[in-house]
């Protein structure tokens, strides 16, 4: 089930607000794991089994951590933790990289090693990131072992962003969790919020990743440059606007339940340096690994030389992470060395560099990677990257490309307005004498919205697969 979908926009939704809002404070929790896990089990059923495994298996270990501390036992507490980090990261590499590593031993050594029928449980990355967190805050005694198993559930299972983030810690959630008043102002905030990620998601990254979907699709040896080019663009707004639109619903429906959920984007393509980019994308995902890899790896407190390694780790993981090809690999050590690069070279110089000239910088490097995370498949990234950089011999444009500038550009022009700060400052002058206004043009975009979803069969989420 998808937040842009019929059933859980005029069904599900409904349904689970009104049982949440009816029943007393004390079985508000109860209410919300029982939904989540119907909400996660309505695609894939038998997956809901690994995900309450984890859930037991963390709430188990925090519990243990918790003991062993209290009674002095600290290498006995050190161990459960260390349990939980193996645990957790075993069944994500079980069900995420498996088949990656059979198919390298198979072209590394050419046996014959026959992949497994292993799906990729959706969401996994989230929720076992989020859990393995938990063990580790408490082991640092960051937080205290949460006793009640129900408040724990609903914390690893809370629909709204179990399937594709934001990667919530239980340290922002801890008191959360135990007071579940919800205003008026919570439930139209959060409807605001909810609209305008659905805007997001339907009309702007669906409609750019068609063109993206169709072009990739098509013969790229006879693709032009301007042609590739904008095609790559297209990608590169499908992504944000869809993982952004995600990252907004789940923020808006977390406050008509009662939660506030740490923001994800912060506008990243108005940024002016790569360092800025990743301050600005998937905040929660960057915050995650500095707190849990970065800095217990010594992040910069132990030389130049120390630091530069933990950062390559870092970004490498960081690739790994979103999914089992090389691609993604090599997509977080090109922002890892891009990264480094500005850090001990470049920054000097960027610094004294006009605004526009170092954004133009930055988005040509972004789109580039784009590229590299779209492409599994390395010789279609190679045809590419030739199409981009008129390699392939096909010339600069042709008729086609006028077709899709002209017929799109309407498209392309919403992308860019709603990458850059114009919609917020709009809505923020709006929202002081005129909200209205604000709620009138929202309302519009949900319906157009909805339009959309009836009549068209196109609507998926990229990081659903990661």
């Amino acid at each position: 089930m998808v937040f842009s979908s019929s059933a859980f926009l005029f069904f599900f939704l409904p349904i689970t607000l009104i049982a949440y809002y009816c029943c007393p404070a004390k079985f508000k929790n109860l209410i919300l794991v029982f939904a989540s896990l119907l909400f996660y089990a309505w695609g894939e059923p038998k997956y809901i089994l690994i995900m309450l495994f984890s859930t037991v298996f963390d709430y188990i270990n925090g519990r243990l951590i918790g003991k062993f501390q209290e009674a002095g036992k600290n290498q006995a507490a050190k161990g459960v933790m260390i349990v939980s980090v193996v645990g957790n990261l075993g069944i994500l590499g079980f069900f995420k990289y498996t088949n990656l590593a059979l198919s390298t031993v198979h072209s590394i050594t050419g046996m014959v090693v026959p992949t497994l029928s292993i799906a990729l449980p959706i969401g996994i990355s989230f929720y076992t990131f989020q859990t393995m967190s938990y063990t580790l805050d408490v082991y640092r005694k960051q937080v205290k072992p949460q006793h009640n198993i129900i408040d724990f559930a609903a914390y690893v299972t809370c629909f709204p962003q179990l399937v594709a983030g934001p990667i919530v810690r239980y340290i922002d959630l801890e008191t959360q969790l135990k007071d579940h008043r919800v205003t008026m102002d919570d439930v139209a905030e959060g409807c605001r919020r909810f609209c305008i990620g659905m805007g997001k998601k339907v009309l702007l990254a669906n409609s750019a990743g068609a063109i993206w979907d169709s072009l990739i699709a098509s013969d790229l040896t006879r693709v032009p440059v301007a042609t590739a080019w904008i095609g790559a663009v297209c990608y590169t707004f499908q992504i944000f606007f869809d993982f952004s639109g995600y990252s907004d619903m789940a923020i808006g429906l977390g406050k008509l339940f009662g939660f506030t959920f740490p923001e994800n984007f912060n506008l990243p393509y108005i940024s002016k340096s790569i360092t800025e980019f990743w301050r600005r994308w998937h905040i929660s995902l960057s915050t995650w690994f500095k707190e849990y890899v970065y800095i217990p790896l010594g992040g910069n407190r132990k030389g130049v030389p120390r630091q530069i390694l933990n950062l390559l780790i870092v970004w490498a993981l960081t690739g790994f992470w979103h999914g089992a090809a090389y691609n993604f690999l090599l997509w977080g050590l090109y922002y890892g060395v891009l990264l480094i690069i500005e850090k001990f070279l470049l920054k000097k110089y960027l610094d004294k560099m006009p605004a526009a000239l170092c954004h133009l910088y930055t988005m040509f490097l972004v789109v580039m990677g784009w590229v590299l995370f779209a492409c599994d498949d390395f010789g279609k990234l190679k045809q590419y990257f030739a199409a981009m950089f008129g390699a392939n011999g096909a010339g600069v444009a042709n008729g086609s490309t006028l077709y899709i500038l002209c017929s799109h550009l309407v498209l392309f022009i919403l992308c860019v307005l709603c990458s850059s700060t114009l919609p917020r400052k709009l809505g923020e002058k709006v929202s002081e004498k005129y909200i209205w206004v604000k709620d009138l043009i929202l309302i519009l975009i949900f319906v157009v919205s909805i339009s959309f979803i009836i009549g068209s069969s196109y609507n998926p989420f990229l990081y659903f697969r990661f």
